[in-house]
């Protein structure tokens, strides 16, 4: 099965920058879209980044300042985040799904296997 394992979280402050990794257990990476989704305390979950083989989509309040990648070699997808504000304190999570379009990679809905989430909090 698909295990995903998220790493990179902590506390930094704000205008400064963290990078996410999160880690695959699973033998055909390369056909899987990636995705970053955030959830704070009482919000609902939200779409961040996601990217497939040769696409990559942002939430709109992202753009600019975070980025993902992928290393398919080492089964890892990353998030990069930069100028970080307090808004962005969330626990991340990581998911992972094949056969997924760009638009619905955009959507938490179709994505079948999650990680167990990262805390990220930004600091004034």
């Amino acid at each position: 099965q698909v295990h995903l394992v998220e790493s990179g979280g902590g506390l930094v402050q704000a205008g400064g920058p963290l990078r996410l990794s999160c880690t695959a257990s699973v033998r055909t990476f390369s056909g899987y879209a990636m995705g970053w989704f955030r959830q704070a305390p009482g919000k609902e979950l939200e779409f961040v980044a996601a990217i497939n083989d040769d696409n990559a989509n942002y939430q709109d309040s992202v753009k600019g300042r975070f980025t993902i990648s992928r290393d398919n070699a080492k089964n890892t997808v990353y998030l990069q985040m930069n100028s970080l504000k307090s808004k962005d304190t969330a626990v991340y999570y990581c998911a992972a799904d094949p056969f997924l379009t760009p638009a619905q990679a955009m959507s938490a809905i179709p994505f079948n296997y999650w990680g167990q989430g990262t805390q990220v909090t930004v600091s004034s």
